[in-house]
């Protein structure tokens, strides 16, 4: 007969760890996360800053958010049963528009406080909702499998012992917040999840301990011993949320009765109440468009659109509630997908799983700008291509933790697995932000010759005593090639690359260094 072997505390948290970040139990009529419990959370009255991140999940279309007028003509080529008619557009700058239902954002912009960083994504795109929301989430590669999220992660470099003991008397407030009935995988750490599931601030409800008598000890007894000391956590951070809810307020107008605008207003009352948590997680489904993206004869409405209105108004209106509660300055929010959608569309009034697409970020410290290239278009482009990755969702990881969040560059390359370098995507005087002309110093001058080509192709660059790396990326962004990985010098470079062995069609060489990335098409026939 077999030995029961007794769980310890930390043993039964490391076997429910990962189930516990999805399946809530229901004690008393109220959903309880078991791994929603902050640990020791020593809050930095110096930097106070608060990230929200908005998930919109399915795979959003950034061709038909943002357009480069520059390529209209070109997509409207490959586009032509969805594009919206240029004289809808709404103007961002000279080059550059909003799709017509985004005139929330579009304001915004005009007042100098959102970024657009195009052509986001990350090396072998996956293009599976699951796996590839897996990645974003986790800030893995695409090729390892991670269980834990960056941000949780991020806090147990501080915290490791989590979720133990807490809340105490020197740490109160829960780390993170998912305004929802599901823990966010984001702030999933390697024992237990930092984020707090809640739906209603003014009433996060209490439950009752399942037992407070003898206690066995054995393997039941620490299960129920856990329970019960999770059910006391979530009762006292419950009380905590509810009395920021009650002490903070709202004083925008514009808030709609739509789902995100309705979450982002909680989450403005909550800063307002003077709640602590470090970061909020916010999401917004749908944007899975295989069809109906647009209404054939309206191409302006459609599913997409009725979307992209719900999110534009939703981030006005909790812009504008942060600026009148004069809370403004400690607040930034970043917008992320899975991926994009393929270039071309589809015979549905849809489009496909994709690759890159862009990303927003808002906030008075963020640096008004549009960050990156346009996306490229070929007429002759294939139905699988997407829009090619410029920019590694990590390089934009690294910048909110170092920059915002205040991480050192260890505890960074710690939770990325990696050194990414950081973006210009924040004010300078906001943060320890990255000044957009220590950025733009750099020497680029990436050629790439002779193209079109036949077998091979020389790529010359600046070094700029920086590591250079350079990937040859085929159209459905899978890595073809590693050219490059390794520190130059200030001179310029060359390198002659082989392409006898593959075969004919579009493919793309990826330049990365210092935080400046370029993206160069080349075509083999």
């Amino acid at each position: 007969m077999k030995k029961t072997k007794n769980l310890n505390r930390r043993d039964f948290i490391k076997l429910t760890s990962i189930a516990s970040a999805s399946l809530p139990f229901a004690l008393s009529g109220f959903p309880l996360y078991a791994n929603d419990k902050p640990k020791e959370y020593q809050f930095n009255t110096e930097n106070d800053n608060i990230l929200v991140l908005v998930q919109l999940q399915g795979g959003n279309d950034g061709l038909n958010t943002v357009f480069d007028l520059n390529q209209y003509d070109n997509l409207q080529s490959v586009r032509s049963n969805i594009i919206i008619p240029e004289r809808e557009l709404l103007t961002v700058n000279s080059t550059t528009s909003f799709h017509p239902a985004m005139a929330g954002l579009q304001n915004i912009w005009n007042k100098d406080k959102l970024a657009i960083v195009q052509n986001v994504g990350y090396p072998n795109q996956n293009r599976s909702h699951f796996r590839s929301s897996d990645i974003w989430n986790s800030a893995s590669n695409a090729n390892d499998f991670v269980s834990s999220g960056w941000i949780g992660r991020f806090f147990e470099e501080k915290h490791p012992t989590f979720p133990e003991n807490y809340p105490n008397e020197h740490n109160t407030d829960p780390f993170a917040i998912t305004i929802g009935k599901i823990v966010s995988e984001t702030c999933q750490g390697n024992l237990s999840n930092f984020s707090m599931a809640l739906e209603d601030p003014e009433n996060p409800g209490t439950a009752l301990a399942s037992n407070k008598g003898n206690i066995p000890n054995n393997c039941y007894g620490n299960a129920l011993s856990f329970v019960n000391d999770t059910i006391a956590q979530t009762n006292a951070y419950a009380t905590v949320i509810e009395k920021a809810a009650n002490a903070g307020n709202n004083l925008s107008e514009k808030y709609t009765s739509t789902n995100l605008s309705e979450k982002l207003k909680n989450v403005a009352k909550l800063i307002s109440g003077g709640l602590k948590t470090k970061v909020y997680i916010v999401q917004i489904g749908g944007f899975d468009t295989h069809d109906n993206q647009i209404v054939e004869g309206d191409r302006s409405t459609g599913k997409q659109a009725v979307l992209l209105q719900e999110l534009s108004d939703a981030i006005a209106a909790f812009q504008e509630d942060l600026e009148l509660l004069n809370i403004d300055e400690k607040v930034i929010g970043m917008t992320y997908s899975e991926f994009g959608r393929r270039i071309r569309s589809n015979a549905g009034l849809g489009t496909d799983h994709g690759t890159a697409a862009p990303l927003f970020m808002f906030g008075n410290c963020v640096n008004n700008s549009i960050l990156g290239d346009a996306p490229e278009i070929d007429t002759a482009v294939d139905e699988k291509e997407g829009v090619q990755m410029q920019f590694d969702f990590r390089n934009i990881y690294s910048t909110i933790l170092t920059d915002w969040l205040g991480a050192t560059k260890q505890e960074v390359t710690n939770v990325l697995f990696e050194n990414f370098e950081a973006l210009p995507l924040f004010k300078t005087g906001c943060s320890a932000a990255l000044s957009v002309e220590d950025f733009l110093s750099q020497k680029l001058e990436v050629t790439v010759y002779p193209n079109p080509t036949t077998n091979f192709i020389n790529i010359t660059f600046f070094g700029n005593n920086e590591n250079v790396k350079i990937t040859l990326y085929n159209t459905i962004g899978a890595i073809v090639k590693n050219i490059t990985n390794k520190k130059y010098d200030t001179l310029q470079h060359k390198i002659n690359v082989d392409l006898q062995n593959l075969p004919k069609g579009n493919y793309f060489v990826h330049y990365a260094s210092k935080g400046v990335s370029k993206t160069k098409k080349i075509l083999k026939y």
